[in-house]
């Protein structure tokens, strides 16, 4: 069968609608206003390992002072902090994002993101918040807050911060030689191999695990831990062995930002990617005063894929890429 010939599962379309009135019910109950952020911009997020995708500005055929290219959003991150830098009160939208290179059961290269951003929030009313919308959402009567560090105690005996990196390599190498040998100098993508592959698999079964406090180094927009100086006020969300959401207490000091952006921008150029821009639009919003708040980023297809009891994305996306 030509695969343009397969149909969408009405059902399932049904199933994301209901599912949309929800969780924009969940927000609306809660005095946060819907936003619609824009997909093509001049400034992306930037992170070592996503790579947003290209638009060559002359295609737009307009007259106006735009860079080179723009991008398709990988997050609405962007353009929702410089609302809340304009002043705008909690804040939440629910749109496409894209990410070149997605392509699995739990990844496609458009997606939606539902994300929310709390003004005069912190980490602790952040994840009761996430709690909340899983359990209410997911229908589960309750969900477990967990350390980063010590769900790696007990399920692998040690701590993933202090461990001599020459265990993270052995871990590794059970997944697969050899992608650990090509990683084995980078400590954060090992523990990120680890965690998927050892410890996600076994969690959020019973009920959602919220993991919190990552390692400083994946610390990406989130401010340092108040209770672990190792440690980042970082969160994420899993359901039956499923990443559904990340969330930061969020960072404030754009000096910060502009310092893990080069960063990030070194590591993007020792692994073939091209850098981004670091002197950004989120950059400026933050110089100009962003409000002390916290957020979280969520995959609507995943949480409709864990609702709905399918194993992947290809049925609760109506057309996913290769069919779209």
């Amino acid at each position: 069968m030509n695969k343009f010939s397969q149909l969408p599962n009405i059902e399932l379309i049904r199933q994301r609608a209901e599912l949309l009135r929800e969780l924009r019910s969940f927000f609306d109950q809660r005095n946060f206003l819907e936003v619609q952020p824009p997909c093509l911009s001049r400034d992306c997020v930037i992170d070592a390992y996503i790579d947003p995708i290209c638009v060559e500005s002359r295609q737009l055929k307009i007259a106006s002072d735009l860079p080179e290219f723009l991008y398709l959003q990988t997050s609405p991150e962007l353009a929702m902090k410089r609302m809340l830098a304009a002043g705008a009160p909690s804040i939440y939208s629910i749109g496409p994002v894209f990410r070149s290179g997605e392509s699995g059961d739990h990844h496609n290269i458009e997606f939606t993101m539902l994300e929310w951003y709390e003004v005069d929030a912190d980490i602790n009313s952040e994840i009761s918040l996430l709690g909340d919308l899983a359990t209410t959402i997911l229908n589960f009567d309750s969900y477990e807050v967990v350390n980063y560090r010590d769900v790696f105690r007990s399920t692998l005996g040690f701590d993933p911060i202090d461990e001599p990196i020459e265990t993270l390599v052995s871990m590794a190498q059970k997944v697969d030689v050899q992608l650990a040998q090509s990683i084995a100098d980078d400590r954060d993508l090992m523990l990120d191999v680890i965690l998927s592959h050892h410890i996600q698999p076994t969690l959020g079964m019973e009920h959602p695990v919220i993991i919190k406090n990552y390692p400083i180094t994946q610390a990406a927009l989130a401010r340092p831990a108040a209770d672990d100086p190792k440690c980042a006020a970082r969160f994420e969300l899993i359901v039956r062995g499923v990443e559904l959401a990340n969330g930061y207490d969020e960072l404030l000091d754009a000096n910060v930002l502009v310092n893990r952006a080069q960063q990030s921008n070194q590591i993007r150029v020792s692994s073939g990617r091209r850098p981004l821009t670091v002197e950004s639009s989120l950059v400026e919003a933050m110089r100009s005063g962003l409000p002390a708040c916290a957020g979280v980023a969520m995959g609507v297809d995943r949480l409709l894929m864990i609702r709905s009891g399918v194993s992947s994305l290809d049925p609760v996306i109506p057309l996913p890429i290769d069919r779209a």
